[in-house]
């Protein structure tokens, strides 16, 4: 039985399953359109969806929106406001909430980033992956070096000053001396935010079909200390594993993602994680992922890909597996606030790792050491394990 004294905060997400290109390394629910994009179709779509899933959330507001893909950047200005505008009058959407959209370098445009500002996106996430040609060109992006440039300077000049530049490191061939350049690129380029991570290749990809060669673990190490080094010393301090930013300056969206809090999800393939009072349990929700059958769907139900309920015994470590990410932790209090279960759910677990040096526990937080983060996924698998045989369970 869940037991929640209140729920957690609630952010929406909105995906948009468009891109130019399909990039050889990317998994996400992303599809190169056979014709022009049915964007007015597809706000009606997105619309219609919010609406069907409002009664799960009645009198909570949002406190966060994150427009991700695909490349949402490729909608027009005038189909970014009437979503916003339709958010506004079906959600009580907090006049202060972070609004993200995430914007390619091939698709920016410094009029349309003023223009997007002007709409109500006050943050924009812009997938640079890289600041070299010869990167970019394996990664198979559509931009270069100096798109990529110029796309964080339009943000500067349409008034962003919270964005992100996404950055991915021990690329195809790349050297430390190269990974480097790029940190140094971007630091200089002044972004609030800076998410750098691992390539990594993920089934159903290219990339994974027929892998490039990239850099051996040894080197990716080197190069991912590198990287973090330059960040902080430039003062973007580390709050989750790929996650940078100057102070006062975190993702909102997905800080609420990493503790446990609850999102709706609308659009081809977004999921849902909702905490219900009166029911008391947490909802998992997904939507279909072709973007024709999303635009197909005339009513919730045939809409819905999958719904199923989180059980008792999948909380803690769902929990473990988001909040542990973070550098600073959670605080003890929060487990249960978030997941509504006491935290002598996880106590079990939580001891072992303590033993085995991978987490450090106090009265006032819980987080992963120096060496848990070193070795996340044998921290996790210490909750994976209660998990299956209930040592976790009281």
């Amino acid at each position: 039985m869940f037991q929640f004294t209140e729920l957690p905060p609630l952010s929406l997400y909105i995906h948009f399953p468009w891109c130019e290109r399909k990039c050889p390394y990317c998994d996400f629910n992303s599809h190169q359109p056979a014709g022009a994009i049915p964007e007015q179709a597809y706000v009606d779509a997105l619309l219609r969806d919010l609406a069907d899933d409002l009664p799960r959330v009645w009198g909570r507001a949002v406190q966060t929106v994150f427009i991700g893909g695909g490349t949402p950047s490729l909608l027009s200005v005038e189909a970014i406001d009437r979503l916003l505008s339709g958010l506004r009058a079906l959600l009580a959407l907090r006049p202060e909430a972070e609004i993200t959209l995430e914007a390619n370098p091939g698709s920016a445009e410094q009029a349309r980033f003023s223009e997007y500002r002007a709409a109500g996106i006050n943050r924009l996430s812009i997938g640079v992956q890289s600041f070299s040609d010869d990167s970019l060109q394996r990664l198979g992006r559509i931009h270069g070096r100096r798109e990529a440039i110029a796309a964080a300077e339009m943000a500067h000049a349409a008034g962003f000053d919270n964005f992100n530049l996404d950055l991915m490191f021990a690329l195809p061939q790349q050297t430390p001396a190269q990974a480097a350049e790029d940190v140094a690129t971007a630091i200089a380029l002044e972004p609030a935010h800076i998410s750098y991570y691992q390539l990594t290749l993920e089934p159903n990809t290219r990339f994974f079909a027929q892998p490039p060669a990239l850099p051996d673990d040894d080197s990716a190490w080197r190069i991912q200390q590198q990287g973090q080094t330059l960040l902080a010393d430039a003062g973007y301090r580390q709050y989750e594993i790929s996650a940078h930013a100057r102070e006062g300056w975190r993702c909102a969206h997905n800080v609420n993602y990493w503790q446990f809090g609850d999102y709706l999800g609308i659009g081809a393939g977004a999921h849902a994680k909702l905490s219900d009072a009166m029911q008391q349990n947490i909802t998992r929700l997904a939507k279909r992922r072709g973007p024709q059958d999303y635009l197909a769907a005339e009513h919730r139900e045939q809409r819905l890909q999958s719904e199923r309920i989180v059980t008792r015994t999948e909380v803690g470590l769902e929990f473990m597996m988001n909040a542990l990410r973070l550098t600073e932790g959670f605080a003890p209090s929060l487990f249960a606030a978030h997941t509504g279960q006491p935290l002598t759910l996880v106590e079990a677990p939580l001891r072992q790792a303590e033993e085995r040096g991978l987490l450090a526990w106090s009265v006032d937080n819980i987080r992963a050491s120096e060496k848990g983060r070193l070795f996340l996924d044998d921290l996790l698998g210490i909750f994976a394990e209660g998990e299956k045989d209930g040592s976790g369970s009281t």
